[in-house]
């Protein structure tokens, strides 16, 4: 997660947001409002006339009184149902715990094996070590700057170039990550991503 992603995930009921940010899961419209991700539903036949009344609004009041009308309920999402499993199974401190969890004989729990499989274990423990550390009440900033501090290093000591290589350059989608399984990743590999950047920590004072 990046870009205050890790503090929209921490905000998430339960723990749909370590599945989320572990597994790249997809939400459809009523997941993402579950998750906090969205507020209200709008139908595409009804945004021409959602953008019309936009168009003249002014004000937080007059968006909220725009959308009323044209708010509807969502499709069926498929999270919802899922809790009480993703609770038990990503309730996990670490990967490694979520990883040992996941092996579990449910539908459920295999489809999320294979997808955490596919993703950088590296980048996953520390999803999970982020919004471990941020909590159900996180500050914005603090998620902002743990993001910071992994990026700054994903490039040098993360799975980063090599992601960029196998789904944008050579498009074989068979990236060799440097760990070979989530149950590698050491603590203190994902205590080092996220340590602090001394005269290089973000402070804020870059953001708009």
């Amino acid at each position: 997660p990046d870009v205050g992603g890790s503090y929209l995930l921490a905000r998430a009921p339960g723990r749909l947001g370590v599945y989320l940010g572990t597994c790249a899961a997809r939400m459809g419209p009523a997941d993402a409002i579950l998750a906090g991700f969205a507020d209200v539903f709008v139908a595409q036949a009804d945004w021409p006339a959602l953008i019309a009344r936009l168009c003249r609004c002014d004000g937080e009041d007059a968006v909220a009184a725009a959308l009323r009308p044209v708010a509807a309920p969502p499709p069926a999402g498929r999270l919802a149902p899922l809790r009480p499993e993703i609770d038990r199974l990503f309730g996990g401190a670490d990967l490694r715990a979520i990883w040992r969890a996941l092996a579990e004989d449910t539908p459920f729990a295999a489809a999320a094996r294979a997808e955490l499989a596919a993703v950088s274990p590296l980048s996953a423990a520390c999803t999970v070590a982020m919004l471990r550390r941020l909590g159900p009440l996180p500050e914005l900033s603090t998620a902002l700057r743990q993001e910071y501090r992994f990026a700054h290093r994903a490039q040098e000591h993360a799975d980063f170039l090599e992601g960029i290589r196998a789904v944008v350059i050579d498009k074989d989608r068979t990236p060799r990550w440097r760990h070979p399984s989530p149950d590698a990743v050491t603590e203190a590999e994902v205590a080092a991503m996220l340590a602090p950047l001394g005269d290089q920590e973000w402070t804020g004072e870059e953001a708009p």
